[in-house]
């Protein structure tokens, strides 16, 4: 049994979380997750035993130094409690970490007695792949469910994937074997252009959680990064006409498959989410700007993905990637990015999802 001593009764609690790692392109996913704890001064109330689920010369404790005294920081997961105050006030259970090395069905129930004991009434898993995407585009982001009676009350989809996976996709099916509506969101990040950070995502998987649970999130200064990111990215591409050629290939494509869904409602679903953040930031929907705008921060980095390298692989001058057949995509989540604690050999590097 979990004893929560110093938690208060929470309101209406929404577990988010996000977990580095595998699922974690351009680290879009934990930083969306960090920016919810900073912003709102997440309460720490809860850490994961680091000796049962981390392999650690693959996630390697820090040393630091603090008043003069060494200390150790080990790697782990962490919980904090936020409180959204306005007129409807509502709480949320932050989870943030990295993606376990072992135990992963341990871990899931540790989490799950958690949210249990703390009334949770659903999980929202945030997770960020590399996709054959433009970065001139807006940031696609996907929301996935294995309730077939959620993805239809929340206009979600229902999951049919089959393939490897990650602690998203574990986590996700334990809350539906557990009874706990649980939903994925997915960005996508393209693969050219992997290194973190990258805001634009980020601000894409924000957007998309205010819309699922009806809470305004403050961004700070997040927009403005994501757009500064855009630009930064344009001069890199624009010095190699190949690359260029690759984005404006890779733009054709995607304005085409999105000329049908053009359409009176979608316009209409796409107003209805404008008024309901005009009175917020300004400049901070990367999901409904266009490239004519763009919602890009700082940092930019372009690699060539052929190598098959992890987003610690070399930054500079690519060459586009040809792309590679969608085979191999992990499972009950979208297309997933590679591992960037361990850079994996190109053929486990994970695809895109059909």
């Amino acid at each position: 049994m979990i004893e929560l001593e110093g938690v208060p009764e929470l309101i209406d609690p929404v577990m988010v979380a996000a977990f580095e790692g595998w699922n974690d392109a351009g680290d879009a996913a934990s930083t969306a997750v960090g920016h919810l704890d900073r912003e709102w001064k997440g309460e720490v109330f809860a850490a994961l035993d680091a000796e049962d689920y981390y392999d650690f010369q693959v996630n390697r404790p820090t040393v630091f130094l603090e008043g003069g005294a060494r200390k150790i920081t080990w790697p782990t997961t962490r919980l904090s409690v936020v409180r959204v105050g306005g007129p409807k006030p509502r709480d949320l259970v932050l989870v943030r970490g990295i993606e376990p090395s072992m135990r992963w069905r341990s871990f899931c129930n540790e989490i799950l007695g958690f949210a249990h004991e703390l009334g949770v009434e659903m999980v929202v898993i945030l997770g960020a792949l590399l996709g054959d995407t433009p970065h001139t585009r807006p940031v696609p982001v996907t929301g996935v469910t294995s309730d077939p009676d959620l993805a239809r009350t929340m206009d979600l989809e229902e999951t049919r994937y089959e393939g490897p996976t990650g602690i998203v996709g574990i986590l996700q099916e334990a809350c539906t074997h557990a009874g706990v509506p649980a939903v994925s969101l997915w960005a996508a990040v393209p693969h050219y252009v992997s290194q973190p950070p990258n805001p634009k995502a980020t601000l894409a998987l924000l957007n998309r959680l205010e819309d699922l649970i009806g809470l305004r999130i403050p961004l700070g200064e997040l927009a403005e990064d994501a757009r500064a990111w855009q630009l930064g990215v344009d001069q890199l591409a624009a010095e190699d006409s190949e690359v260029a050629e690759y984005v404006q290939s890779l733009e054709e494509a995607r304005d085409t498959a999105e000329l049908p869904e053009a359409s009176g409602e979608a316009i209409a679903r796409e107003f209805e989410r404008y008024l309901r953040r005009r009175d917020g930031q300004p400049g901070g929907h990367a999901t409904d700007s266009g490239s004519s705008q763009p919602d890009t921060g700082s940092g930019p980095y372009l690699r060539d993905t052929g190598t098959g390298g992890g987003p610690g692989g070399a930054a500079g001058r690519p060459r586009p990637p040809k792309p590679s057949p969608k085979d191999d995509a992990p499972a009950t989540d979208p297309p997933q990015p590679e591992d960037k604690d361990n850079d994996p050999d190109p053929k486990d590097e994970p695809k895109s999802e059909d």
